[in-house]
């Protein structure tokens, strides 16, 4: 009896070993480690856990940026002391559409490694989408050892009713236990000041059992960001200033009477001036011209 005991306890280990093994091969592999020595920026593709290289980055140089000189500046400066290894702070830059918040944030990043000896530098760009935000935590435990520093970027960060990923969001700035990796910093662009609709923080407001400690749990989350740099619509001679920007750059041939009256009318039909409004007149002219937008 013993023996037929032991004969079915082996047969129904060799079961348990076969179906482990099976469930090992349906277990989709461990993501391998970035090769950080492959590209400037990268993009978070959370359902992988994988960082994937960006070979051409779609960025315009810090110079045709117009219309913005203060918070340029203030944006250079904190990544360039983040990039030196010194103290720098997460930057929530907010306000207008179209008046060039992610563009700078490429164009910063860029700017700070074409400093380098080598002109690469540095300083590395990772891209995570607004719905990956939960994925964050897994993000940083990749580039916590590596010997790059690394700007997480964020394009038109915000969130809606009932949405509360913000929770990981504010875990992950203040690092929760282990701190936020010495490597790393945030930088998020949004059309909304704390991130969330006035709607929603009024609502919790008069809903809420404490309104104040409702709408300051939410609202404190932009308090993570060191840094709020402001954008705002442009003026009439900022817009323009824009336009002749990147006809100079691209060496566009016309007389600059038209160009201003055509110009503005362009504006006109799209129901306001920006930075997007002024690239989109451009790209128009270009066509017109047929000249090529290259670099």
């Amino acid at each position: 009896m013993a023996t037929e005991d032991a004969g079915a306890l082996a047969a129904l280990n060799a079961k348990l070993d076969r179906l482990i093994a099976a469930m090992d091969r349906l277990a989709p592999p461990p993501a391998p480690l970035p090769d950080f020595d492959a590209a400037e920026c990268f993009l978070w593709n959370a359902e992988a856990g994988a960082l994937v290289a960006v070979a051409r980055i779609n960025r315009i140089e810090i110079g045709l940026i117009r219309g913005v000189d203060r918070v340029r500046d203030i944006l250079i400066d904190n990544t360039t002391r983040f990039a030196a290894g010194l103290p720098a702070n997460n930057v929530l830059l907010w306000g207008a559409r179209g008046m060039g918040k992610s563009s700078l944030v490429k164009a910063a990043h860029g700017a700070v490694n074409a400093q380098a000896s080598n002109g690469r530098g540095p300083l590395k760009l990772i891209e995570i989408h607004r719905e990956d935000i939960d994925a964050l935590p897994r993000l940083l435990g990749i580039v916590r050892d590596a010997p790059y520093r690394f700007i997480v970027f964020c394009d038109d960060l915000s969130f809606d009713q009932d949405d509360t990923s913000y929770k990981s969001l504010k875990a992950a700035l203040d690092g929760g236990v282990e701190g936020r990796p010495e490597n790393v910093i945030f930088y998020a662009t949004s059309n909304r000041r704390h991130l969330l609709p006035r709607d929603m923080i009024e609502n919790e407001r008069s809903t809420a059992i404490n309104p104040s400690e409702a709408v300051e749990e939410k609202v404190s989350l932009s308090d993570r960001f060191g840094l709020w740099l402001g954008f705002h619509k442009c003026s009439q001679d900022d817009y323009l200033a824009m336009v002749d920007g990147y006809v100079a750059h691209y060496g566009l041939d016309v007389e600059p009477e038209q160009l201003r009256r055509d110009a503005l009318e362009w504006a006109t039909t799209r129901g306001g001036r920006s930075g997007r409004v002024a690239w989109q007149f451009i790209t128009d002219l270009a066509g017109r011209l047929g000249k090529r937008l290259e670099g």
